[in-house]
């Protein structure tokens, strides 16, 4: 059944609504600002291959990382365009891709309708579950575990549509000394990691992959094998892993911290890669 509450689906990532509010006994018309979700069509090379429910902005973004982590291609430079249309029905976001990968893409299609807490809806099959991953390479320094607590006290002031709305995720990347260098939001916890890694690859960021990924909720197996497949050694999650992220971070090298709080941190998996020395201490 169709409504008209959207005409035509907007391209901002939340509008404002005039709701009733019950506040110290008392019974008031506010306007609340309220996080939009649209269903987004992406199309590869004119073929629709998935309908995700996602916060409609940096959607460009968020082609190239779900094309990226999701296997569609093997590298960034088979994606040759993205393009972002509006429509009654939702949005779809068209990518053009290497005729290989589209032919690949052929094979394995499946058409699943996303939902923003799961990322494993419409899976064909438990083959599909576990990919093939590529362990990642030392290739820095070790992160110095004093940054942690600077970048959990910088990630929240810049949560711009979660303080408005209070119903989004993000993920945010940050350099060897804790600096905050991306940050993408959804109503999608996949998504916005989704996004962020595509915004990173586009940045073209020889610096990109150096530092940790942060995310503002548990660390599902799926949000580990994005991380593994981004190619970054660390990923810090405000909330809990589960045992399956725990061991798939480990046998890939990526070094997993979970219920990460200023001052309070668990180390999962690959302790090996963080330098313990001038942590803060609490006075």
């Amino acid at each position: 059944m169709k409504t008209d509450l959207h005409p035509r689906w907007p391209l901002q990532p939340s509008s404002r609504a005039s709701v009733q509010c019950f506040e110290r006994g008392e019974l008031g018309t506010i306007l609340d600002e309220l996080a939009e979700e649209c269903p987004i069509a992406l199309e590869f090379n004119g073929i629709s291959h998935v309908v995700m429910l996602a916060t409609p902005a940096n959607l460009e973004d968020f082609g190239v990382g779900f094309s990226v982590t999701e296997g569609i291609v093997q590298q960034a430079t088979q994606i040759y365009d993205v393009d972002v249309e509006s429509g009654i029905d939702g949005i779809t976001v068209k990518i053009g891709i290497a005729t290989v990968c589209s032919e690949q893409l052929k094979h394995r299609r499946r058409n699943m309708a996303g939902r923003t807490g799961c990322g494993l809806c419409g899976t064909e099959s438990l083959k599909e579950v576990f990919r093939p991953l590529k362990p990642v390479i030392e290739n820095g320094p070790l992160f110095q575990t004093k940054y942690i607590d600077r970048a959990l006290r910088a990630i929240e002031p810049h949560q711009l549509i979660q303080q408005k709305t209070g119903a989004t995720h993000a993920a945010a990347w940050f350099d060897l000394h804790g600096q905050l260098k991306l940050i993408r939001e959804d109503v999608g916890r996949h998504n916005a990691l989704d996004k962020l890694i595509g915004a990173g690859i586009r940045s073209k960021d020889q610096d990109w992959q150096q530092g940790m990924l942060m995310v503002t909720s548990r660390a599902s197996m799926e949000m580990v094998q994005k991380a593994v497949i981004a190619g970054f050694q660390y990923l810090v999650a405000i909330s809990a892993p589960t045992r399956l992220a725990v061991d798939l971070a480990q046998e890939n090298g990526l070094c997993l911290i979970g219920f990460a709080r200023p001052g309070k941190w668990t180390v999962y998996s690959h302790s090996d890669k963080l330098d313990f020395t001038n942590l803060p201490t609490n006075h």
